[in-house]
């Protein structure tokens, strides 16, 4: 199956997902809604269970949240966190089908889960939130990390649609290609906050804008 495809998870692909696994339950589910990409499913768990091995509990904050998969995958793997918060400008209108054929298969999650339509820079953030972001594009991945910044939270992106014509490339564009070198600059920044930071990539077949990028506050800024 290629895990890059943009068509849409539907019912006909049922048999493909029919294993035992928690990822698989979530597949069918998603199947059953049949309104999310093949690519979303998998970029979301991915990046999910890579953020649960390190960060446990906490609310979860979806910015850019699209169909807000990754806020519900992030409250399946963590039943300590007490809701999880999607926000974007504009909800996709099959996000509240998502929803309620998660909700059938997890109860737990539907007094948990909150849409919201708004502004990333109208949205509270605290100490104790999780914020997450799966390929929030261009600079809207720095304005994320700007407010996570702000209010000390845990985050973690991943970023694409690099600006390589007014991104901060820290200078290293020399040495890498642009992309990278945006990235690689996030990190430094995020290190000069007081930050400490985790990388990881995902799966390249899924999709090449891959690298994951985790930071929490240290233990005493500089």
């Amino acid at each position: 199956m290629d895990r890059s495809s943009r068509n849409r998870l539907t019912e006909r692909l049922l048999p493909s997902f029919s294993g035992a696994t928690l990822f698989d339950a979530i597949a069918r589910a998603v199947c059953r809604a049949g309104c999310l990409p093949r690519k979303e499913l998998y970029e979301a768990w991915e990046v999910a269970r890579r953020v649960r091995r390190r960060f446990r509990g906490g609310r979860v904050v979806d910015l850019a949240c699209g169909h807000g998969l990754l806020a519900q995958i992030m409250l399946i793997l963590d039943d300590s966190s007490p809701m999880a918060l999607a926000i974007d400008r504009r909800i996709s209108k099959s996000a509240s089908a998502l929803s309620e054929t998660l909700f059938n298969d997890w109860p737990r999650l539907k007094e948990r889960v909150q849409f919201a339509e708004m502004d990333i820079r109208d949205v509270m953030l605290y100490p104790a939130d999780i914020v997450v972001s799966a390929h929030a594009c261009g600079g809207l991945t720095d304005l994320i990390l700007e407010r996570a910044v702000a209010a000390r939270a845990v985050v973690a992106v991943l970023p694409c649609c690099h600006n390589l014509t007014d991104g901060d490339r820290g200078g290293l564009e020399g040495w890498m290609d642009g992309a990278l070198a945006i990235d690689a600059a996030r990190v430094s920044r995020l290190r000069s906050q007081g930050y400490r930071v985790y990388t990881q990539m995902i799966p390249g077949d899924i999709t090449p804008k891959n690298r994951l990028l985790m930071a929490e506050p240290a233990e005493e800024s500089p």
